[in-house]
């Protein structure tokens, strides 16, 4: 059932050795991915204006408000994809994947309407100034005709993690992220197109990606095997990527509701702090990425065990995933302490620039660990089948707080470190309630298997 050279079984063996595996190219799969917006950034930042740079950097927290709904479905096909080959359930495998990839062009096709719809008013309600809005409305509205690409290769890629295979989805956004950058150098350098160039280059860097991550599931011969013809949406299969995909998608976008509110207080420091913010988050993100490849990882390899029924790897699992992502996140968020000049230079040469992006480094990365061990406590959560109640904890915890800390805290002390600081507050919190939700669903999954073997057991 599994391709030797490309697929992990999480089941069995030692498991930090295969979550490095997976999540190894998943890390450089993520930061390529970011390179896509970040060579948006950095040509804009160097060769256009700080106002360019602020444009591009503005949509970044609205766009995730809008898309992540749709994302979240991405997670509830992976889940049960795993789940189905833990148990190696082949007519389930092919139904999921034929109703994945529908539905994947399906919503990207709805946010592009969505995208030319809201664009304006939405940037607008935020406060973005008016030396920014008019490049931000343009950038956002050409980026979401690249979502059907988007959503395409998330659904397939998360396809392909969900069985092991993390190489191929690298080097097919390596291939596309060259594409990004030249075209980017070329929109900007040569034809001066400023924002919409940049945009331009990255929806086609998207669809090339998509192209690949297709080609690669029509090809194969494994049990992911995608024919076109047999795309189709089954009702049952839908609703359970909807009971996982959801709520996940709910929290994502909750995440970005306080992430558009701090963003729009950052608005109101000016132009000059919003080109700051923008390199730093850019900058974080490549952090956050490789973080997140263990939350891919914690919620692929316990999803794959639940369809195993390998209840003694549930706790193991996590605790291995959560030791490698404070190990990540410490690492990674030093480096970009120790180089943060340097790093913040290549965005922008401007000196206002870099020491505002400096100060949201010294507070947020350098505490970045904590959002790792929060996502990867939820992904184990998620894995064990249990999806509402993570985004409840992050309702509460990450956004609900950070949401009451803009409107209590901040306006008392209206400074970028006391906004920030809002950051490593929410993540503290909200991994503590993830880890006590997981002790409760993991001991109530394992009495469940246990009942289930036990009644076969007795009916043999």
């Amino acid at each position: 059932m599994r391709e030797k050279t490309n697929e992990i079984d999480m089941t069995t063996g030692p498991l930090i050795p295969k979550i490095l595996a997976f999540s190894i190219p998943l890390m450089l799969s993520g930061i390529l991915q970011l390179l896509f917006n970040a060579a948006d950034i950095i040509v804009v930042g160097q060769f256009a204006s700080p106002q360019a740079m602020a444009a591009v950097g503005s949509t970044g927290s609205l766009n995730n408000l809008i898309v992540n709904i749709f994302l979240g479905l991405s997670i509830g096909s992976s889940v049960l994809m795993a789940r189905f080959y833990g148990a190696k359930n082949r007519e389930n495998i092919h139904d999921l994947i034929h109703t994945s990839i529908l539905l994947s062009l399906t919503s990207g096709c709805v946010l592009i309407v969505l995208g030319q719809l809201l664009a304006k008013p939405l940037l607008t309600i935020m406060g973005t100034p008016d030396d920014v809005i008019n490049q931000s409305i343009l950038y956002m509205r050409i980026v979401f005709l690249g979502m059907p690409a988007m959503l395409t290769y998330d659904f397939g890629s998360g396809i392909l993690r969900a069985v092991g295979d993390t190489k191929r989805p690298l080097a097919y956004l390596f291939i596309a992220g060259i594409i990004n950058v030249c075209l980017n150098l070329i929109s900007v350098i040569i034809f001066g197109m400023g924002v919409a160039g940049v945009a331009i280059a990255t929806i086609t860097s998207q669809y090339i990606s998509a192209l690949l991550v297709l080609r690669c599931m029509i090809r194969t011969n494994s049990v992911y095997k995608l024919n076109l013809k047999e795309l189709r949406i089954r009702k049952s299969m839908l609703l359970r990527i909807i009971r996982i995909g959801v709520p996940a998608g709910i929290q994502g976008a909750l995440f970005n509701v306080s992430n558009v509110l701090i963003q729009s207080s950052i608005n109101s420091f000016g132009s000059l702090v919003m080109a700051g913010n923008t390199a730093a988050a850019n900058i974080e993100g490549f952090v956050y990425t490789s973080m997140n490849a263990v939350y891919q990882a914690s919620t692929n390899f316990t999803s794959q065990n639940v369809g195993a029924h390998k209840t003694k790897n549930i706790t193991p699992v996590l605790l291995s995933c959560m030791l490698i992502v404070t190990s990540v996140g410490l690492i990674l968020s030093t480096i970009v302490e120790v180089f943060a000049y340097q790093l913040l230079g290549i965005y922008s040469a401007d000196a206002d620039v870099i020491s505002y992006g400096i100060e949201r480094l010294h507070v947020v990365c350098l505490t970045y660990f904590l959002c790792g061990l929060m996502d990867t406590a939820c992904g184990s959560i998620r894995g064990l089948g249990y999806s509402i109640a993570p985004t409840l904890v992050s309702l509460a915890g990450a956004c609900g707080l950070r949401i009451l800390w803009i409107y209590t805290v901040f306006q008392v002390h209206r400074t970028q470190f006391v906004l920030y600081l809002s950051y490593p507050v929410s993540w503290v919190v909200t991994f503590i309630a993830h880890i006590i939700c997981f002790i409760i669903f993991s001991k109530k999954w394992k009495r469940k298997i246990e009942a289930q073997d036990k009644k076969i057991m007795e009916r043999a």
